[in-house]
């Protein structure tokens, strides 16, 4: 294959996905209805007013997505085209360093830019749409802060581990990738324990539940049910929004309960255990160890196609680069991969929708209230504008979650099936 090929491969598959991408999107807001076809298991929960308000969400956030999307597209074909790569390299190799540093500089360079061509888009949603629709609670100081912590952090963490494959595929011949993908998973896994201690309180004030209603509910369904938790504490979620979450984070003993404090406001204590169960049940049913597992899998089969095509005399001269080098062979067979990762990412997200069903299922098994979690995906639901009729290609292509209706029939199936 000669590089001309390669580069209109390469551009045919990227359009491919930018294409599809865009029919879902514009299919999606075809399935806009009125408020009297407002599905039956929401007219107790939205009136005429705020159902046409989240339409009207799901319109301008579609339309300003798909100018992103446009943005991002052309301008990643443009700096393709162009030989922004060789650019970047040369820019890099001016500091006359050894391979792993040039390396650092070269990636360094290309996130510094890519942060740059989002920046403008990432404030815009945040002080004006989401503000628009009363969701925006981030200050300018606190947006910054969170930049500028999320760039040292990307550029520490992410810069340890570029160093390190590229040290394992200069040092340990064609043995290298499996190295690297074992160094590179160790260091997924340390950082999934490490996280919740050092990297989120970082961003967000963690205060532990008091003895009270909520924690003693709390501490009684996971004793009953043999989960063990290191700690149960609020986030203040609502220093930067108004939408409300719950989650885990850490592993067996190290295991947390990080409950946003505007989800403690809205809903009772009922509805709060029944979601609270629900995350126990992707614990219980094994599916973060599935997830944790696939993307280990998805990392080795990356990390094999580095081998195969590192320092490809077609890669290289594909992306106009003067000079043949471990970095510059892995950022082009990521620039590569990247569509097809994308595409791939589809089975995923069905599976990821099918554990939705699981834990859902799992709460009513455990906690044996499903109206109550039904109750709560529709408050939430509500309260975050969701789309209640999404297209199926939409879903398929980005939804990690079923559709909420879906889930509100499942649940009441499953009530209607009894114990």
């Amino acid at each position: 294959m000669s590089p001309t090929l390669l580069i209109a491969l390469v551009l045919a598959v990227y359009t491919f996905v930018f294409t599809l991408d865009a029919l879902a999107d514009f299919l999606n807001l075809q399935t806009l209805k009125t408020a009297g076809d407002l599905p039956p298991e929401f007219r107790e929960f939205y009136d005429a007013g705020k159902y046409r308000q989240s339409q009207d969400y799901l319109r301008v956030n579609t339309r300003f997505a798909l100018i992103q999307k446009t943005v991002s597209f052309l301008a990643v074909m443009g700096f393709f085209w162009v030989g922004g790569f060789h650019f970047a390299d040369v820019l890099a190799r001016s500091w006359n360093l050894g391979e792993i540093w040039t390396g650092l500089i070269f990636v360094g360079i290309l996130s510094f830019l890519r942060v740059l061509l989002g920046l403008p888009f990432r404030f815009y949603h945040t002080f004006v749409i989401e503000e628009r629709f009363g969701f925006n609670r981030t200050t300018p100081l606190i947006f910054v802060k969170d930049l500028m912590q999320g760039m040292i952090l990307g550029a520490v963490l992410g810069g340890a581990a570029f160093a390190g494959i590229l040290y394992f595929f200069q040092k340990q011949g064609d043995t290298a990738w499996l190295w690297a993908w074992g160094a590179f998973s160790a260091f997924q896994l340390i950082l999934s324990f490490l996280a919740p201690v050092f990297l989120l309180p970082l961003f967000n004030k963690f205060t532990p539940v008091p003895d009270g209603e909520i924690r003693a509910a709390i501490d009684a369904y996971a004793k009953k049910n043999s989960f063990q938790l290191q700690g149960i504490f609020t986030m203040d979620g609502s220093k930067r929004s108004t939408k409300a979450n719950a989650f885990f984070t850490g592993f067996g003993s190290f295991r947390k309960l990080v409950l946003f404090d505007t989800l403690v406001a809205k809903l009772d204590l009922e509805e709060l255990m029944a979601v609270l169960a629900h995350e126990v049940g992707h614990f219980k049913k094994n599916h973060i160890i599935q997830f944790t597992a696939l993307s280990i899998g998805a990392s080795g089969v990356m990390f094999y196609f580095f081998h195969l095509l590192l320092n490809q005399p077609i890669l290289i001269d594909a992306f106009q680069i003067k000079y043949a080098s471990t970095y510059a062979s892995i950022v082009a067979t990521m620039f590569v991969l990247s569509p097809l990762m994308g595409l791939m990412s589809i089975p995923n997200q069905a599976l990821s929708r099918k554990f939705e069903f699981e834990a859902d299922e799992y709460s009513t098994a455990t906690y044996g209230k499903p109206q109550a979690l039904s109750t709560a995906l529709r408050k939430l639901s509500v309260d975050h504008l969701s789309h209640l009729s999404p297209h199926w290609l939409k879903v398929m292509l980005d939804y990690t979650h079923p559709p909420v209706v879906e889930r509100m029939r499942a649940l009441t199936s499953l009530s209607a099936r009894g114990p």
